[in-house]
């Protein structure tokens, strides 16, 4: 067993002051080049808060997928019901996302339904 070293000896390593996982997230995307995804999966997040909170009925059923040259908002919606009651409320939808910290700002929403997977 080797004999302890002295606290200030600088082969010791030094510990750094905890950080959260999220504070981290950022940093990491970087590097390993996955910001964009970054971003896009913190704005679904904040899409399905806004969702659940001004739409329940809608809850779950929805997910941006890009924004479009032409500014439109395209979500993806799990069934034609879904849709409209999104598009219904485009305008409040939009003008509440586009004000969100992880949110986008959009001129338009343009609803695709059942394309893909919505979980």
């Amino acid at each position: 067993m080797s004999p302890a070293r002295p606290y200030d000896d600088e082969r010791v390593p030094r510990r750094r002051s905890p950080r959260r996982v999220g504070d981290l997230l950022p940093e990491a995307a970087r590097a390993l080049g996955l910001e964009e995804q970054l971003r896009w999966a913190r704005a679904g997040a904040a899409w399905e808060r806004l969702v659940v909170s001004r739409v329940p009925a809608a809850a779950g059923g929805s997910r941006p997928v890009r924004l479009e040259g032409d500014g439109a908002l395209v979500v993806e919606a799990s069934a034609p019901i879904v849709g409209q009651e999104l598009l219904m409320r485009a305008d409040e939808l939009l003008a509440a996302f586009g004000d969100l910290p992880d949110g986008i700002r959009a001129e338009s929403l343009r609803v695709v339904v059942g394309r893909g997977i919505i979980r």
